[in-house]
């Protein structure tokens, strides 16, 4: 190993945080085994109980029509096609029965950027969700979203969140943030918020109290630098509000989108953002694995490469799987896989507080 990386490496496992140009480096010229081993020593440090988590939820699109045209999107319609829907009472109510019977505790609500839909549009199916559901938790509306909302309402991102949680909004995903550099957004979704617009959005959100959790879309137009530009933006980020609960980065699935001609992303390279990830975050707690878009076996290896959780039990999932990948599983195999791995699984919630009091070693 040459000095420099053998200094950053000792640097890691003194628990010292490493600015950009040493992420780049490590990311750059460190084996996919130091990387591993490197990341894999912070998450047992972070958490040195035996546990993978998950959490049982489901992800329910409330409409497919957006005019945003992001070149990496295969699910989205423009007004007027007929394969365009906005979802009935009726159909949200019997998929959130079928979650809680399966032992869900929330929902991810997300959609296109309809502008048919106005903001008491959202408020309302909140109040109807949390009327018919009130245990159920809702973590909805990724920053784009919201900023879309705030535009077309004519009102203030902070005024727009506010009249969300008012309505039953519990926490906000991670959703749309790709890569948090804007060159790169201009090429791939020049119509949806910029980087400064979806750190604004959580910051706002955190203020006001609420949790959130953070993404990484990567594997289109960016370089390992775009990539390590987003994380230390999340880091800056988290420094100041603390309110991010966990990071997601997911591989981009070229089929069927404007960007078709790319070659999706190994595993290999998937292991090792998700190692270099875990590194540079050295103020989040937990990291996912992304079983829907590496499959389940890959998504195993990720233990061992930074991540602590298993994500979502994904009752339902139609982006990814618009783009022709679609991996399923059932609760009972993800809970086998964490266990093949040496881990006990255990169910969460989004707070990342235990659903069961006992050991689910059984």
């Amino acid at each position: 190993m040459e000095d420099s990386l053998k200094k950053i490496s000792d640097k890691v496992m003194a628990g010292s945080r490493l600015g950009y140009e040493e992420i780049v480096q490590l990311y750059e010229k460190a084996d996919l085994f130091l990387l591993g081993r490197l990341a894999h020593a912070i998450r047992m440090k972070k958490h040195p109980e035996p546990y993978v988590s998950y959490v049982i939820d489901r992800n329910i699109n409330y409409s497919n029509i957006c005019v945003s045209g992001c070149k990496f999107c295969a699910y989205y319609r423009p007004p007027g096609h007929p394969e365009g829907f906005v979802i009935s009472k009726d159909e949200l109510e019997r998929k959130i029965e079928e979650t809680v019977r399966l032992g869900g505790t929330q929902i991810l609500l997300q959609g296109g950027h309809n502008p048919d839909l106005p903001l008491s549009f959202y408020e309302d199916l909140l109040r109807f969700i949390k009327m018919r559901f009130p245990g159920i938790h809702i973590h909805a509306f990724s920053p784009p979203e919201i900023v879309f909302f705030s535009k077309l309402e004519g009102i203030s991102v902070s005024e727009t969140i506010r009249r969300l949680v008012a309505a039953g909004l519990d926490s906000i995903p991670g959703g749309g943030a790709e890569i948090l550099v804007d060159e790169i957004r201009m090429r791939v979704s020049p119509r949806k918020c910029t980087a400064g617009e979806w750190l604004e959005v959580m910051e706002e959100a955190h203020r006001q109290g609420l949790r959130t959790t953070a993404t990484m879309m990567f594997g289109h137009l960016e370089s390992r630098e775009d990539r390590v530009r987003h994380l230390i933006a999340l880091r800056e980020l988290q420094d100041r509000t603390g309110g991010f609960t966990a990071f997601i980065p997911w591989a981009f699935q070229p089929g069927n989108t404007a960007l078709s001609w790319k070659r999706p992303e190994t595993s290999v390279e998937y292991l090792r953002l998700l190692a270099v990830s875990r590194i540079a975050l050295d103020n989040f707690d937990n990291l996912q694995a992304s079983w829907v878009t590496m499959g389940p076996y890959v998504a195993q290896m990720a233990l061992f490469f930074g991540a602590n959780d298993f994500g979502s039990t994904m009752i339902e999932e139609n982006v990814v799987a618009a783009a022709g990948v679609s991996f399923r599983m059932s609760l009972d195999e993800i809970r086998r896989i964490i266990k093949s791995a040496g881990f006990i699984p255990r169910q969460r919630t989004m707070k990342y507080e235990w659903v069961q009091e006992r050991d689910d070693a059984a």
